[in-house]
């Protein structure tokens, strides 16, 4: 029993069942106000494309979008699966949400600021750090000093940065953080990774969690689709584990027996190539045969439909 009293469910399922509702938001509260180092309220939970139910969706992320105290958007996005081009589609999902929030003929005034945070369950890039952050300043080419620009507000001008205004973006590399859990960033993480929340915790969000967040208080139903859910990503890491693997050892293979034949230089450079290849048709073959859509399955190794359906 006192094993299940400290066992949490998982993040993204909290962010999927249980955080839209409001008497839970406290816990996504704390989270946002760690990252932005200031407190956070969230009023209300927008609507979200990311937030699907299917069975398949195992290889897809989850979202959530809230709107805080300040007027602002907050996307607060999980990824659990490598992405090719993850970086465009933040960036795209940012832009989508700053239009969606002003109406044809309102004031350049009305556009909202954008928070959009990333915890990724996957290697994104190269970097030694669990935590990256990203703003848009405007430095001087020459005096390197930084640009500051008037607004009106409440019938005054001001002096504001364009970092007030323009989207922010948070990219949380849960697999990156190898740390001892000292600081509420730090405790977040360790939950975030490895579902442990200290008994004495002080983080924002992570009290709330610890009371709601317990598997043991889930009913027989609600338990039942969980270990589903925990049981498809154990699958799908070993899938696509499984497909890196092999795709590096035929690339190996192909690139020695290039290299003996043209040069090891060259067939290292096209066994790389093709291992990369061959990753991808692997990782797709084993999507296919877990039945995800075709769709899915090209956004996710990088093949077209076309040779998705013909694998």
């Amino acid at each position: 029993m006192e094993e299940d009293n400290n066992k949490y469910i998982r993040f993204d399922w909290a962010v999927k069942r249980m955080l839209r509702d409001k008497a839970n938001f406290g816990v996504l509260e704390g989270l946002i106000t760690v990252l932005l180092e200031e407190p956070v309220h969230i009023v209300e939970i927008l609507e979200s494309e990311g937030n699907q139910e299917e069975s398949t969706d195992k290889f897809n992320r989850v979202d959530i979008k809230a709107k805080n105290s300040k007027d602002e958007i907050i996307i607060v996005e999980i990824q659990l699966t490598r992405e090719l081009y993850y970086l465009q589609r933040i960036l795209y999902g940012v832009s989508k949400a700053i239009t969606e929030h002003i109406s044809l003929g309102d004031k350049y005034n009305k556009v909202k600021k954008v928070y959009s945070i990333s915890i990724l369950y996957f290697d994104l890039g190269q970097g030694s750090d669990y935590l990256y952050h990203g703003y848009t300043q405007f430095i001087g080419v020459h005096t390197h000093d930084k640009l500051k620009i008037s607004t009106r507000d409440r019938k005054m001008i001001e002096m504001q940065a364009p970092e007030k205004i323009f989207p922010e973006y948070y990219l949380i590399r849960v697999n990156q953080f190898n740390e001892v859990a000292k600081t509420p960033l730090e405790e977040w993480l360790d939950y975030l990774k490895n579902g442990h929340i200290k008994d004495n915790t002080t983080a924002p969000g992570l009290q709330e969690a610890k009371q709601k967040l317990q598997v043991m208080k889930m009913n027989k139903a609600e338990r039942q689709a969980y270990d589903r859910h925990i049981d498809n990503i154990m699958v799908q890491n070993d899938v696509l584990d499984t497909a890196k693997m092999e795709g590096i050892e035929e690339g190996r293979a192909e690139g020695r027996a290039e290299g003996r034949a043209e040069g090891r230089a060259e067939g290292r450079a096209e066994g790389r190539a093709e291992g990369r290849a061959e990753e991808k048709r692997t990782l797709a073959k084993a999507m296919k045969a877990e039945g995800l859509p075709a769709a899915t399955i090209a956004r996710i190794s990088g093949l077209s439909e076309e040779d998705v359906k013909q694998l």
